[in-house]
């Protein structure tokens, strides 16, 4: 024993064996011991002289293992079994969540806060609306705020063309937005929304403001109506008495007059076609007539489809005409 009263050396046969290097004695101990067991496979393996094994295990006694492996390998063990139940638990996200508020949290107590947001070129879109897309909430920090997200998240309204987001540090916000402009009501389905010139639909219904928009109808409509409703404006006279324009099979347009006339175009040269109609317009007033369908389709003809009060009529007169001509045969 040293002069504190502790053992100069530990009592333990593992580490007497680990402060010492093998010898022959130590050898012949494991050699003997083993020679006594009752395996006969340990017996026959030391006997041919594979003592491959017991080197091995000599060898593992003298390895000396630093100070703090153990507490490391504890240590990532606990954290691989956190990360396997975060993943296979679905936590993913809120733990994102969480880290995203606790480093908002220190940027703010740093003097990153947003206190401005100075937002300009909005008319469809509500403030709340964008501030709400673009995610700034009282707690969002500037400093952690990455600009081409907000701005990908704003380009996801319909409204919204393109955008523009500057940080002002320490905590001003400007947001300049560029908004799409309503062309037409399109109806698909019985369903009526708001488009712009590219067929992007802007509102799912129409408020009051917009209902004077023209309507075009049918699948495929919503795409091509910014060429057509450009043609017809050309033909201020059709223009102004259009209620609809269909897109029949989406190859052909149909005009629905306010009075309920059907004017029936050629898939190919509508504006030779419109260009008829407003001729026969001005000379025979058709749109005044008791008609239900002009058909313009065929290049050198026009064909007119009575109403069925009209129809009834004409042939009503026709009967009459008839006989007053048999009699005046003999005569």
């Amino acid at each position: 024993m040293d002069g504190r009263g502790r053992l100069a050396q530990s009592l333990t046969w593992i580490a007497r064996l680990r402060a010492r290097p093998p010898n022959t004695r130590l050898r012949a101990f494991f050699t003997e011991d083993l020679m006594r067991a009752s395996r006969p496979l340990a017996r026959h393996m030391l006997r041919r002289g594979r003592g491959w094994f017991l080197r091995c295990f000599l060898t593992l006694l003298r390895v000396r293992v630093p100070r703090g492996v153990g507490m490391a390998a504890t240590a990532l063990l606990i954290a691989s079994s956190i990360a396997y139940g975060t993943i296979e638990g679905g936590h993913g996200p809120l733990i994102v969540v969480v880290f995203k508020e606790a480093r908002d949290q220190a940027a703010n107590a740093a003097g990153f806060r947003i206190t401005s947001v100075a937002l300009s070129g909005n008319v469809h879109v509500s403030r709340e609306e964008v501030l709400a897309i673009a995610g700034v909430t009282g707690t969002t920090s500037l400093l952690f705020l990455d600009v081409a997200t907000v701005r990908e998240r704003l380009r996801t309204n319909p409204w919204i063309a393109d955008a523009t987001v500057l940080k002002l540090y320490p905590g001003e916000l400007q947001v300049s937005i560029s908004e799409r402009q309503a062309f037409a009501l399109w109806q698909k389905d019985r369903r009526v929304s708001v488009i712009a010139e590219d067929g992007t639909v802007l509102e799912p219904y129409i408020t009051p403001g917009l209902v004077r928009l023209p309507l075009v109808v049918g699948q495929g409509a919503e795409s091509r109506a910014k060429a057509f409703l450009a043609l017809l404006e050309h033909y201020p006279e059709i223009r102004d008495q259009v209620r609809a324009s269909i897109l029949v099979g989406e190859r052909r347009w149909n005009l629905r007059l306010r009075n309920g006339l059907d004017i029936r175009l050629p898939e190919a040269d509508a504006a030779r076609a419109l260009e008829r109609l407003v001729a026969l317009e001005r000379d025979s007033k058709l749109s005044t007539r008791d008609l239900t369908a002009i058909d313009l389709r065929l290049p050198d003809r026009v064909t007119v489809r009575l109403s069925p009060a009209a129809a009834q009529s004409r042939l009503d007169a026709s009967k009459d005409r008839k006989p007053a001509a048999k009699k005046a045969g003999p005569a």
